[in-house]
């Protein structure tokens, strides 16, 4: 009887270990590789969609604080640093919050001026190269009945992305020049009417605030779909964008 317990409780303790090790394991590998994050507003559409699901490659730029879970105050700047690219699509931490995650693209580096000009964005006095490139039209609640005109941009790298530009004339189709201080990044939305970003509130982004890069688009759910709602799946999955990679 008592070979009958001492087998079950090590069977029990051998059940915990396994346990305990997948979720130093899943820990290890959101902190140090990948980090999955969920699509929550519009700001990067048509990029990005409201309920997508994406995987932000955390050892693309190195490590900060904000890359460990509940950012420990255990060193200033950033280690194994590499420099983010213009056009990379960033999470980052919202400098006034640092508790909150954004995600917009990268326009400004260090050192660049930055301006927007009747909807025309200028880096460094050089106008971005803007052609019309269709219509947009949402689903779920940024749903407005209307297409929306998209544009196609490409930066003097060669990345090249569509934008919405829905109001012609809105404030942020004209601003001042934003001179990109050293250690910081001018970051935009592609939604260019409806994207809080460095053109308002969010300002020059600090490099230590740089999460990672998103690289890819793993599931997605149409229509303002939970992702708890399951039977409703079939009907709302986005099935062309699963495995899309962020460009």
């Amino acid at each position: 009887m008592a070979e009958k317990i001492e087998t079950k409780q090590s069977g029990l303790w051998e059940n915990v270990k396994v346990i305990i090790q997948a979720l130093l394991l899943a820990v290890v590998i959101r902190t140090v590789f990948f980090q999955p994050f969920t699509i929550p507003s519009g700001s990067m559409m048509p990029t990005l969609l409201v309920g997508d699901y994406i995987f932000v490659n955390k050892f693309a730029y190195g490590y900060s604080k904000y890359s460990l879970p509940f950012a420990p105050d255990l060193f200033e700047g950033r280690i194994f640093a590499s420099e983010p690219e213009r056009g990379d699509v960033i999470v980052f931490r919202f400098p006034p919050n640092p508790d909150l995650d954004y995600i917009k693209r990268l326009i400004g580096l260090p050192g660049d001026k930055v301006q927007v000009r009747d909807s025309i964005l200028y880096v460094n006095n050089k106008a971005v190269q803007r052609v019309p490139d269709g219509v947009f039209r949402a689903d779920g609640q940024y749903n407005t009945g209307d297409d929306v005109p998209v544009f196609r941009e490409t930066l003097d790298n060669g990345v090249n992305f569509d934008t919405l530009d829905q109001f012609p004339d809105s404030s942020t189709d004209n601003t001042r020049e934003f001179i990109v201080p050293a250690g910081h990044y001018f970051m935009m939305g592609d939604n260019r009417d409806n994207s809080a970003d460095s053109r308002l509130d969010v300002g020059f982004v600090p490099a230590q605030n740089l999460v990672g890069r998103a690289s890819l688009i793993f599931f997605s759910l149409g229509n303002s779909t939970s992702f708890l709602e399951v039977w409703k799946w079939p009907a709302n999955l986005r099935y062309d964008r699963i495995f899309k990679g962020v460009e």
